[in-house]
């Protein structure tokens, strides 16, 4: 059995997953320099040691680790589906997009994906281009 799907005009993927990833990406990237966490408490310190990376590094690792869970067609449309939101593809290059998006796989998605500082953007302006939005997601 192959794990390449013959590719429809659209993305297949669930709508709610690439907006999960948006809006974890989003705060991934809200992230602040903040102050080194030391023995003190958060009332003493006003709370700043939340904003340093290991207050993130849940928020990265449950990122990472969704990504890491999609299956190779889905991790292909959301790649394609940046590279749509950057203005890389138009909407009807979407099946070049995903074929394009299966080539590049030389490093794990995830990697690929959070390199990039505009992601949430990207993905958002992307669905835009289906007709979908992150609007109406719960998240």
């Amino acid at each position: 059995m192959s794990d390449i799907r013959s590719i429809d005009d659209s993305p297949q993927i669930n709508t709610e997953k690439v907006c999960f990833i948006a809006s974890k990406a989003r705060e991934l990237l809200a992230e602040d320099v903040g102050v080194a966490t030391d023995a003190s408490n958060p009332t003493d310190d006003g709370s700043l040691a939340i904003l340093t990376d290991n207050a993130f590094a849940t928020i990265r690792l449950e990122l990472v680790e969704f990504i890491s869970g999609l299956d190779v067609d889905e991790a292909c449309e959301l790649v394609a589906l940046v590279w749509l939101g950057r203005g890389d593809f138009d909407a009807g290059e979407w099946p070049a997009a995903v074929n394009a998006a299966r080539d590049r796989r030389d490093t794990p998605t995830y990697r690929y994906l959070l390199g990039i500082p505009l992601l949430p953007e990207y993905l958002e302006n992307g669905l835009e281009l289906f007709g979908e939005s992150c609007r109406d997601c719960a998240f």
